[in-house]
């Protein structure tokens, strides 16, 4: 017999079935198995977990890119802190909040309008990067750099030309830390293009774009703000590979190549170092050494044939002969105590960097 349900119960069923009850109720109501006799066992569907994708925005950066560009960014961070503390005189507090991967126009809406983005050209790489920095932490550097206390403004505007000079300077400065950040990966040279206040006129990637945006909470005395570095795939893809941890404490704990010992060879070899010619010792007590007077004579313990130490620091490397040439005093070298062969620097170098 054919069962016609009511338009309350198609709407019912409906419902039920958007919401995963029908299923469930399929389920416990469907007819147990018997085995052999043994104990009944009722069929179900196994429950799968799926990840959404979204094709709009696909994932770029893996998790250890992730990791490996917090890393980074967390000693620009701490340079950061350290640079604009003594620039303004006052404390500053400067830590990684997160490291996401969005599209660049999810970027642009969620910063406010007008606020302080500087177009840094990150050569060697081709393309651009953003750094934002909000408003109020912008108005409160520049109040600091005027002899203020440090205040941010209470009305939001844009910045004016001696403003954006000023801003312009700690900029400036902030790339020095991201090129020492940047060190262990790449030898980043980081350019100040120019400095705009409208999002809009900072278009440096298609909106749909993919990028890496690092926010850092940022504090200035009392006022505290967040500042956003923002790099698009495209300009940081031909360095992906490198940006693992494997790459990353490889490249801080690899060994002292020949080209490296060459480089500290020739850095060194103008290096003024003073160098001393130890005849000999003597013990006086204090009531002698307070009479002593010009033209005295201080017999010394040792022999007018023995050799005379020469000192580099505190340190004995050579031993030689006392003796004239002209009229000058001088010391002919007799013997090498010791040298620094390419092995010892390489151990000196390496026991520092541990």
């Amino acid at each position: 017999m054919t069962e016609i349900l009511s338009q309350d119960e198609i709407d019912a069923l409906l419902t039920a079935v958007s919401s995963g009850e029908a299923l469930e109720s399929e389920t416990s109501s469907s007819p147990s198995i018997s085995m052999g006799g043994g104990p009944s066992v009722k069929p179900g569907r196994e429950k799968k977990r799926l990840k959404v994708y979204d094709f709009r925005r696909p994932d770029k950066f893996s998790k250890d890119q992730i990791r490996t560009l917090q890393m980074m960014h967390e000693t620009f961070a701490r340079l950061t802190t350290t640079s604009l503390s003594a620039s303004l005189r006052t404390l500053v507090h400067v830590h990684v909040v997160s490291v996401d991967q969005l599209t660049y126009d999810e970027f642009t809406r969620s910063i406010p309008s007008p606020t302080t983005l500087g177009i840094i050209n990150m050569d060697p790489l081709k393309g651009s990067s953003v750094i934002e920095v909000d408003p109020s932490v912008t108005f409160a550097i520049i109040d600091r750099l005027f002899g203020g206390k440090g205040e941010p403004l209470k009305t939001n505007r844009e910045l004016t030309d001696i403003e954006l000079s000023v801003i312009e300077g700690i900029i400036v400065r902030l790339l020095g830390n991201l090129r020492e950040s940047w060190a262990n990966v790449i030898d980043l040279r980081p350019r100040l293009g120019n400095i705009e206040t409208n999002p809009q006129f900072a278009q440096i990637v298609p909106p749909t774009s993919m990028v890496v945006l690092t926010t850092f909470d940022t504090k200035v005395g009392d006022v505290e703000g967040m500042m956003n570095f923002c790099i698009p795939y495209i300009t940081i893809e031909p360095i992906i590979s490198k940006l693992s941890a494997q790459y990353w404490y490889s490249s801080i704990r690899k060994g002292i190549t020949t080209e490296n010992l060459n480089l500290i060879k020739e850095q060194i070899s103008d290096v003024r170092v003073d160098v001393t010619a130890k005849l000999s010792e003597t013990e006086l007590k204090f009531r002698e050494i307070a009479a002593i007077r010009d033209g005295d004579i201080i017999r010394l313990n040792g022999s007018i044939k023995a050799d005379v130490e020469i000192m580099i620091g505190n340190s004995v490397k050579f031993r030689g002969k006392a003796g004239m040439v002209g009229k000058r005093l001088c010391i002919q070298i007799q013997e090498v105590v010791s040298t620094i062969d390419e092995e010892m620097l390489q151990d000196i170098l390496m026991g520092e960097e541990e």
